[in-house]
């Protein structure tokens, strides 16, 4: 895709369309996505990962494309970091609803609450790792500790068999497309978790249960590139592998 192809929202499987930037100076392409479930008067939307307040009327437009934000009844916020969620107390003056929820674990509830935000939390350790939405429709959450940070989560959402990973399969490139397309992507990867991620341990503890508690067609990460079908395992063998944080120091060998 070329620069120009990245300014309207991009539908990224059913229901789910990618709302984030190409930033080509900084190499990190941020990545929130809009989950539009039912029809009507039943319509409900999930924002994930809305991004930073210079990301914000970038990421709104493209909102406004899809829904009225009123919509919006659950923000998720897979971690503290300001890329991921500083502009929430902005987003939400914008979706104006009173029952707006903001999902997060509580070790990174402690940092969010921080940026202003109005919104009730949703602990999710204190829901079961779970929330349904209206129409039934489930999504599930597992906790992810200090990848890279202490609260982080991921969420599957169980009707398109989607995976937000947050930064876990992250990638910074200056040769950047918002859907993997071959073998390439891989060692796109490394550099950002051999810096963010501390280490193969930690890493592959997650992604191992990940891959024994859910079937997943796609992994959607906050940077980088959206991964489908047969390059899933293949994403996911290669992190296993690979040495990150402490491994690359020695200092605890």
């Amino acid at each position: 895709m070329q620069s120009g192809q990245f300014e309207e929202a991009i539908r990224v499987a059913d229901d789910i369309y990618w709302v984030g930037f190409s930033d080509e100076q900084a190499h990190l392409h941020c990545n929130p996505y809009l989950l539009i479930d039912g029809t009507g008067d039943e319509l409900e939307a999930v924002l994930f990962d809305p991004g930073s307040l210079t990301d914000f009327p970038k990421v709104m437009r493209k909102v406004l494309e899809l829904v009225n934000p009123a919509r919006i009844s659950l923000i998720v916020a897979h971690h503290q970091d300001p890329d991921v969620c500083s502009n929430i107390p902005v987003v939400e003056d914008i979706i104006g609803r009173n029952d707006l929820k903001v999902a997060a674990h509580t070790n990174s509830i402690r940092l969010i609450r921080h940026y202003g935000i109005q919104s009730a939390f949703y602990a999710v350790e204190d829901h079961d790792y779970a929330i349904r939405l209206k129409s039934g429709r489930v999504l599930e959450f597992m906790f992810t500790p200090y990848l890279h940070s202490p609260g982080a989560i991921v969420t599957y959402d169980t009707k398109t068999r989607s995976l937000f990973t947050s930064d876990i399969f992250g990638a910074v490139s200056g040769n950047w497309d918002l859907f993997a397309r071959d073998d390439s992507f891989l060692p796109r990867m490394d550099s950002f978790h051999q810096l963010y991620m501390p280490s193969n341990r930690v890493l592959n503890h997650s992604l191992c249960r990940m891959q024994k508690r859910w079937q997943i067609d796609r992994i959607l990460p906050q940077h980088g590139s959206v991964i489908e079908g047969a390059l899933v395992p293949r994403a996911f063998e290669h992190l296993k592998a690979l040495p990150c944080g402490v491994d690359l120091t020695g200092a605890f060998t």
